[in-house]
């Protein structure tokens, strides 16, 4: 077996500082600290304090940091931060299937798994333009089981590179997911590692991988959105970090 190339190492010049709070996830902290507000001053202060810690978590579920999105020939990097907990060879969803979008045969999937803790801001795996936005209805089990991709309410994206390269990724909700926000529709431009929806309280993302894609990731294998490289289609050139 061939050994596998090592992921591009990802060099910036952009200074940490503390991660803004999405404007999807604005109301949602507010609500909750107006609450604390409340009942710190006016009703039970020990339900108060405990909704300030709400505020905290909501706001650090909402944060939206920015990263530094490699750059590279045939770079396919990590929609979602999380855990890798499926690498499979798999059909591709039906919604995406067809010479208009990802074809029949097998392609290899990558589902990275978002606890309530990660970023829940989803990034596109290439530049390219997209193709299509699928959003189906369904149920809310749990997002780590395989069947979630084919039962629970989940949005799917296609996006085609300008050298005709085609990824699809799906956004899955989970237990406590209930609500899946897009921020880009079919015909928009979009950068590598760009941001295109997020999932609101704990979920799953599957990129389907053409067929012949080497992963460069491994089951287990924490992943950074719009940084960790997943897979390469094609040669790499020099690789260096811009902020996105």
């Amino acid at each position: 077996m061939a050994s596998l190339e090592k992921p591009p190492v990802v060099t910036t010049n952009v200074k940490w500082r503390w991660p803004s709070v999405h404007p999807d996830g604005r109301k949602f902290v507010l609500i909750s600290a107006v609450l604390a507000f409340i009942f710190v001053f006016f009703v039970w202060d020990e339900l108060g304090f405990a909704l300030i810690g709400l505020t905290i978590w909501v706001a650090a579920f909402f944060r939206d940091p920015i990263r530094s999105v490699p750059q590279g020939e045939g770079l396919v990097i990590a929609p979602a931060d999380g855990l890798i907990t499926l690498i499979q060879s798999v059909p591709p969803p039906r919604e995406l299937s067809g010479p208009d979008g990802l074809g029949e045969a097998p392609m290899i999937r990558v589902s990275i798994f978002m606890s309530v803790f990660d970023v829940h801001i989803n990034r596109s795996p290439i530049a390219g333009t997209i193709r299509q936005v699928v959003y189906i209805s369904g149920k809310f089990l749990n997002a780590d089981l395989d069947k979630a991709s084919e039962d629970n309410e989940r949005q799917h994206f296609l996006v085609e590179g300008a050298d005709g390269t085609r990824i699809g990724f799906t956004q899955i909700a989970g237990l406590v997911a209930r609500r899946i926000v897009p921020f880009v529709k079919p015909g928009d431009t979009v950068g590598r590692g760009q941001r295109v929806g997020l999932i609101r309280f704990g979920s799953r993302v599957d990129v389907y991988l053409p067929a012949g894609t080497t992963p460069r990731v491994a089951l287990g294998q924490r992943t950074i959105a719009g940084e960790t490289v997943i897979a390469k289609i094609g040669e790499s050139e020099t690789v260096t970090g811009i902020p996105q």
